[in-house]
């Protein structure tokens, strides 16, 4: 994409065309040509977003719990984005669910936009690019971005990265508390919620939560995490979970908490964004030839997989050093 293209493809998503900021999400989720030309052009209207994000187990329903959160925050005249990571189809890298009929009451909405990615590899719970996915979103006007994980299951941390308040989403059935402890669930949620609590078991489980809680450790922060309950399918608890949110962002701003945290939301987007260029630049230069050539050797017995690819790096940083000097002589 060529800086003509780039322009027009930002000024239509300026001008509020949706088809402009589904293209643009394209070429960010791809890594195309441009796509860090247009993230940096777009990144001063960035920041004015609130990012939200979602995680649990598999069955707890997220999708359902958002779905009720962006029908209350359309009443209160609020543009909401929702980012959905669905697991990745091994064969083509899309999205396995990401055509399934998802937040069917508001799809109509042109406050609402909705965008379905795959994890593409990635085991954090999150795709590699959510974070800047959500800066399109952002940079788009959108005042609420709502980020769900994949829900597989998995050690679901990227998300904390990525958003400025992390909800964990549990239901009442046995063992969910007890996997949530193990998979680290329970260090990072800042508000947890009991979803589904119409069914028997709730306040068990809510007992449970709140000795679980007692025992997690501080994090460096003098918040301490809010419980809510709630019924998705029908709405029930989202106005509480909305206060318990605003609660939570008064506490980030009136103790500087806030701060801290958009240090290390912008120190892993800065990381994250170093480490895709080194690799694009590590596979554009050395070629798919380079790699083939390795794969032979080994199958070969000529070599194995481990010195090959430390080669591979050292021709990678030598070539890379020696075209930096030519540019600057």
């Amino acid at each position: 994409m060529n800086e003509t293209q780039q322009a027009t493809l930002l000024a239509g998503m300026e001008a509020g065309d949706r088809r402009s900021l589904a293209r643009l999400i394209s070429v960010v989720e791809n890594g195309s040509p441009g796509a860090s030309a247009c993230l940096a052009r777009i990144y001063p209207q960035t920041g004015r977003a609130f990012r939200l994000g979602f995680t649990g187990p598999p069955g707890a329903g997220k999708s359902t719990l958002i779905d009720a959160l962006v029908q209350r925050l359309r009443a209160d005249s609020k543009s909401v984005g929702v980012v959905a990571v669905d697991p990745s189809s091994p064969f083509t890298g899309g999205a396995l669910l990401g055509d399934r009929v998802r937040l069917s009451a508001t799809t109509p909405d042109d406050g609402v936009f909705f965008r379905s990615m795959a994890t593409r590899g990635s085991i954090g719970g999150l795709a590699a690019t959510t974070s800047e996915v959500s800066d399109v979103l952002d940079a788009y006007g959108m005042e609420v971005i709502l980020l769900e994980t994949v829900g597989v299951g998995q050690i679901e941390l990227d998300v904390v990265a990525a958003s400025e308040c992390t909800v964990v989403v549990l239901v009442p059935e046995s063992g969910d508390e007890v996997q949530a402890m193990k998979a680290g669930l329970m260090e990072i949620g800042d508000i947890f919620v009991l979803n589904k609590s119409d069914r028997e078991g709730a306040d068990r489980a809510m007992r449970e939560l709140e000795s679980g809680l007692e025992l997690r450790s501080s994090r460096d922060s003098s918040w301490r995490p809010l419980l809510v309950k709630t019924v998705a399918a029908t709405g029930e608890g989202t106005a509480e979970l909305l206060a318990a949110v605003e609660r939570f962002r008064k506490h980030q701003k009136d103790t500087g908490e806030g701060n801290a945290r958009r240090r290390r939301v912008l120190r892993e987007k800065i990381r994250a964004a170093a480490e895709r260029s080194l690799r694009h630049e590590l596979w554009t230069a050395s070629g798919r030839g380079s790699l083939e050539d390795a794969v032979d050797q080994v199958l070969s017995g000529d070599g194995n997989p481990y010195e090959l690819a430390a080669a591979m790096a050292r021709r990678f940083a030598m070539n890379r050093g020696t075209s930096e000097r030519e540019r600057e002589g």
